[in-house]
């Protein structure tokens, strides 16, 4: 079974079996997007379901983890963080070839460009700040409460995905990158101190992961927590910023060259300003080594797609193309190495 079909009659079956009110004829399409977990929307009747699945094949340990985005958003509704109707898991590869789920099916916008051109720029003002507004909810809501105090390892965050990243670059590398030694050895030798903040963080929180009502700049849903975990949420924080430093050439579209101020879009002190009041926060120290680390990490999991490409795993037509992106990606981190 390849990633973009799905074996309809054995999905009805189960569906029949484990969704209420489950009835009519089944049809799915996959969506452009999803290129780690591939994605359809599934019509079954008059009821619209999103479907995530794991990529058949062998795949990096730790990875496509559909199960762990079921739990989150599971725990998360009702929450201040908003996220799609969690409907059903299902853990058997014999169904469709891979563990797979189903969430609702929302209407609404997913941008994909950061200039935001569909809208206004009053609009796209409230957008970004919406953006910010519900990365700080995110970041506090209570862990315990919600059923994910162990959603997460204890210790240093940023040490700890050091050597997740560095393994699963090294499990992927198709050839030597310089850059990506370099950023390696130096973030592990210039690693902040643990401030023993823990919080949920989403771990690829960008524009294209959140879904906007259909006609105003207010988000409805926060999707795609493949990458989620428990640990320091200046992470998100940094990795949001980090996507506007791209060019906008670089394949996944950035704001680099972009005069911002007659676009009304934030300037990042000012974004990151914003965030800090929101959640209680005086400065943010050693910000450089926090963007650096998010462009080593964006090159790693970029290095897997490539991995998967040349495989013919990847879910996604522009898998190879992307995985050309892990040396420019790594000469960006390697900019905000200081001495």
């Amino acid at each position: 079974m390849s990633t973009q079909t799905l074996d309809l009659s054995k999905l009805s079956d189960w569906l029949k079996a484990n969704v209420c009110d489950f009835s009519g004829s089944l049809t799915a399409e996959k969506f452009a997007g999803g290129q780690s977990n591939p994605t359809f929307k599934v019509t079954a009747g008059e009821r619209e379901f999103v479907l995530r699945r794991k990529p058949p094949g062998q795949l990096l340990a730790s990875a496509h983890a559909v199960d762990r985005e079921y739990r989150v958003i599971s725990a998360l509704q009702n929450s201040d963080v908003p996220v799609p109707g969690a409907v059903a898991l299902c853990e058997d590869d014999d169904i469709i070839g891979s563990m797979f789920y189903l969430m609702e099916f929302m209407d609404g916008r997913v941008f994909w460009d950061p200039v935001l051109p569909e809208l206004s720029n009053d609009e796209r003002s409230a957008a970004y700040d919406d953006m910010n507004r519900v990365l700080a909810a995110m970041h506090s809501i209570d862990i315990n409460a919600v059923g994910l105090s162990d959603y997460g390892r204890p210790g240093n965050y940023f040490e700890r995905q050091v050597g997740r990243w560095s393994k699963q670059y090294r499990a992927s590398e198709t050839e030597t990158v310089p850059a990506m030694e370099t950023l390696m050895v130096w973030l592990s030798e210039n690693m902040p101190a643990d401030d023993g903040r823990v919080a949920l963080v989403h771990g690829d929180y960008r524009l294209d992961n959140v879904m906007f009502h259909p006609t105003e700049p207010k988000i409805i849903a926060v999707l795609d927590w493949e990458l989620s975990t428990l640990g320091n949420p200046i992470a998100d924080l940094a990795y949001q910023v980090m996507a506007w430093q791209l060019p906008r050439d670089a394949g996944i579209t950035g704001l680099g060259g972009i005069d911002r101020k007659p676009l009304s879009i934030p300037e990042d002190s000012s974004y990151v300003r914003r965030y800090c009041e929101r959640t209680g926060r005086d400065e943010i120290q050693h910000w450089n080594f926090y963007l650096a680390f998010c462009f080593f990490r964006l090159a790693a999991i970029v290095q897997g797609v490539k991995k998967r490409a040349l495989d013919g795993t990847a879910s996604s037509a522009e898998a190879e193309s992307r995985g050309n992106l892990v040396l420019p990606l790594a000469e960006l981190g390697m900019s905000y190495i200081k001495d």
